[in-house]
C-alpha cells in the first residue's frame, strides 16, 4: 500500500515497472521519506538514494518531478558513493 500524497508518472507506470518488475512503489516512497542523499537534477527533477533491505541492502535511485511527490523513475544504483 502506497501512502497517499505520492503519484507516479505514466512513464513510471508503463515503462519502469515493465522493465524492472521487481521494483515496488512502496520502496520508492520509502527512499523519498528516508533518503541517504538528495540532489537536484536537470529539468526540475530530484534524485533520491536509499537502501532497500528487501534487495539485499542494495541502493536504489528514485527520480521525482519538482514536487518531490511524483515519482518518475527508479533503478538500482550500483555506482552510488556516499
Amino acid at each position: 500500500m502506497v501512502k497517499t500524497g505520492y503519484k507516479f508518472t505514466e512513464y513510471f507506470e508503463k515503462e519502469v515497472l515493465r522493465k524492472r518488475p521487481y521494483i515496488k512503489k512502496e520502496w520508492c516512497v520509502s527512499v523519498i521519506e528516508r533518503p541517504l542523499r538528495v540532489e537536484p537534477q536537470e529539468h526540475n527533477r530530484f534524485r533520491f538514494w536509499g537502501v532497500i533491505p528487501e534487495l539485499e541492502g542494495r541502493i536504489i535511485r528514485v527520480i521525482t518531478l519538482s514536487d518531490k511527490k511524483t515519482i518518475h523513475n527508479a533503478f538500482p544504483d550500483r555506482g552510488f558513493k556516499s
